[in-house]
């Protein structure tokens, strides 16, 4: 009710609002470049200059400090491991929330993380965040929401360095170099560079990546033609969960003092956009990556290669509709992907395990304007999913096809200049990843292909109001999503099942305010309920979601003095990984503080981070193992990181 009535007063505030002189562009609300898309949904744009002023070292601690968001790292200050949960889905939040690089799927087709370091933070232009379900435009994996993290196609001309120490021997350097000719025909490029490196807070867990990135690119009177490409490579210890004394006593002992894991990969991605017609554009790519990674503890070696490729044309038609603003994209996604993974146990020997993933799908989304204040937008998506996989030591092999359709259906309303309200209703899916089709007898551990798991599915309502006065930002979401055949892993069976009915419902609020020239503040919370609603969980939470996440930063520049900031991260309760029945008392939330200063002496900036500043001891993770027995991966302690970048003119 509360809720309800928080809407209520935002539409109210929001009558006498005026327009802001403010041109801004978003990629992801339709699949191309368009300015107030007028689409029924918040959109959060984090730009490189709100990167600059974050108390962050990774992309992880950019994101993590962003609305209803919540970032958990297992270790490191990297993020190299770290999983991004949107909307409340636990242990599943990989697999619920589409990362896009420039409009392209970063999610990999089996259960493996992001690979984060593929992104020099200088190569950010701007980053993309739609809360909610982003299926009809984006497919599979899109249900809790989208981060399209977009890289500098400017070609304006800079050049940057810099380098970085901190705390347990972390040192860094970044390069960022971009050009172009300029006149009617423009050439141009941009190239990014990263490494970083850390022994570690805890015993084995020292990291370090490197990533290379860029594009190159020709614009001419009738479109752009480029080619997108990168490399990046990690390495790292993995310290493993400790169990309860350790966490109260020793949080730097490691279980798992010689595990270790080392990822490398490539990607390129070449493309057009072109106006082929009046009011039709066309835009396509062809993308390629692939990704190693190799895994080595005592009992258990693995060496796993993965490839895809991805093929994703679409039209953008502007046609009317009668006396009416009308517009429809049209695309079609292909995508296919191949893992293999070699392993050795010295339990059962030698074995090669193989998956492959082909998805077609073919989309639309129209948006109309009505009436000048009154926006229209209808969706559909169909995906075709085909999935194989086999197993050689257990003469295993399997094969399923689904397909499944999504729609959105939304209004949204202008009250005046700067305010709207809007209402969306829709449906959303997520099929198996590669891994999840592997299983096991619960009784004599006969390696099964899983064809009877059932993707998930099910309906999205949402309503929402955003507010702009002058320097003033606000934005509100009530949403309630309601799934059936939700894929999670059971600890009891030791598989992957479809569970009871789920549903998912809370208040997103966001403000920004320009409280003076020179301090600037942004607020956000998200309130959120996952539960159970039949079966033998009925009632229960989802586990590890909080049921609340805030957010608070300040920013003050004083000119010639500085510019400082401050950011405050405050996770809620939730229960345990593995808790379905939530027999345990819940993890404790926890508030983390992080602080920034920097100094401009221009061509040099000067900047220093405190990170953790009151050293709070927490776990952005921990759970339940198959003998009870709670488990932890502590966060860092207090860091402190001081840097020196330099502007070539």
């Amino acid at each position: 009710m509360r809720c309800a009535v928080s809407l209520g007063l935002l539409a109210a505030l929001a009558l006498p609002a005026y327009a802001q002189n403010e041109d801004s562009v978003v990629v992801t609300a339709t699949r191309f470049p368009r300015g107030d898309p007028g689409i029924p949904a918040n959109v959060s744009v984090i730009t490189r200059e709100d990167i600059r002023r974050m108390p962050a070292v990774s992309l992880a601690d950019v994101l993590k400090s962003q609305t209803g968001l919540e970032m958990r790292p297992l270790s490191g200050p990297l993020g190299i491991d770290a999983t991004l949960d949107m909307r409340g889905f636990g242990d599943t939040a990989a697999y619920n929330a589409l990362i896009l690089l420039d409009g392209q799927r970063l999610n990999p087709v089996s259960s493996d993380g992001i690979n984060w370091n593929m992104i020099p933070l200088e190569s950010i232009r701007r980053i993309e965040i739609i809360r909610g379900s982003g299926t009809v435009l984006y497919g599979d994996r899109a249900s809790g929401g989208v981060v399209n993290i977009i890289t500098d196609k400017s070609g304006k001309p800079r050049a940057s360095a810099e380098v970085s120490l901190g705390s347990f021997g972390y040192r860094s350097a970044d390069a960022f170099a971009a050009g172009g000719e300029g006149g009617a025909s423009d050439l141009y490029y941009t190239l990014a560079g990263h490494h970083a490196e850390t022994t570690g807070y805890r015993q084995n867990s020292q990291q370090d990546e490197q990533s290379l990135a860029g594009r190159f690119g020709l614009r001419t009177g009738f479109g752009e033609g480029f080619v997108d490409f990168g490399a990046h490579k990690s390495s790292n210890g993995l310290p493993g969960a400790i169990f309860q004394a350790q966490f109260d006593n020793d949080p730097r002992f490691s279980r798992r003092p010689s595990d270790q894991q080392s990822r490398s990969g490539h990607r390129v991605r070449p493309g057009f956009v072109a106006e082929i017609g009046r009011g039709v554009t066309l835009e396509a790519e062809l993308g390629y990556d692939e990704t190693n990674t190799r895994f080595r503890s005592p009992e258990f070696t693995q060496d796993r290669e993965r490839e895809n490729l991805s093929l994703t044309p679409r039209l953008r038609w502007r046609h009317g509709l009668g006396g009416l603003a009308s517009e429809t994209v049209f695309g079609l996604d292909l995508y296919r992907g191949e893992i293999g993974a070699d392993s050795f146990s010295t339990f059962s020997g030698t074995n090669r395990q193989t998956a492959r993933q082909n998805s077609t799908a073919l989309y639309m989304q129209n948006i109309t304007d009505l009436a000048p204040s009154l926006h229209a937008t209808t969706g559909l998506r169909r995906q075709r999913m085909r999935q194989e996989a086999a197993d050689e030591n257990a003469a295993l092999r399997g094969e399923a096809t689904r397909a499944l359709s999504a729609y959105d259906v939304g209004l949204s309303y202008d009250l005046a200049p700067g305010a709207r309200v809007y209402g969306k209703m829709g449906r959303t899916f997520r099929f198996p990843n590669t891994d999840e089709l592997f299983g096991f007898d619960p009784v004599t551990f006969t390696p099964l292909f899983r064809g009877d798991l059932r993707p998930q599915q099910g309906p999205i309502r949402e309503i929402g109001a955003s507010l702009r006065r002058g320097s003033f930002r606000l934005q509100a979401s009530l949403y309630q999503l309601d799934l059936k055949d939700e894929i999670n892993f059971n600890n009891v069976s030791g598989n992957n099942e479809n569970f009871p009915a789920t549903r998912r419902r809370g208040l997103e609020l966001e403000g920004r305010w320009q409280l003076s020239s020179s301090l600037q503040a942004k607020l956000g919370l998200a309130q959120t309920e996952a539960r159970f609603t039949e079966g033998a969980f009925d009632g229960k939470s989802v586990p590890l979601v909080p049921d609340r996440k805030a957010t608070a930063t300040l920013n003050w520049d004083a000119g010639m003095h500085g510019s400082y900031g401050v950011a405050v991260n405050y996770v809620g309760k939730r229960h345990y990984s593995g808790d379905l029945s939530n027999a345990r008392a819940r993890l404790d939330g926890y508030a983390t503080v992080d602080l920034q200063a920097a100094w401009d002496l221009r061509p040099w900036t000067i900047s220093a981070k405190l990170m953790n500043a009151f050293d709070r001891k927490y776990a952005p993770f921990a759970g339940i193992d198959f003998l009870g027995r709670l488990f932890y991966f502590p966060a860092d302690p207090r860091t402190l990181y001081v840097s020196a970048r330099y502007e070539f003119k």
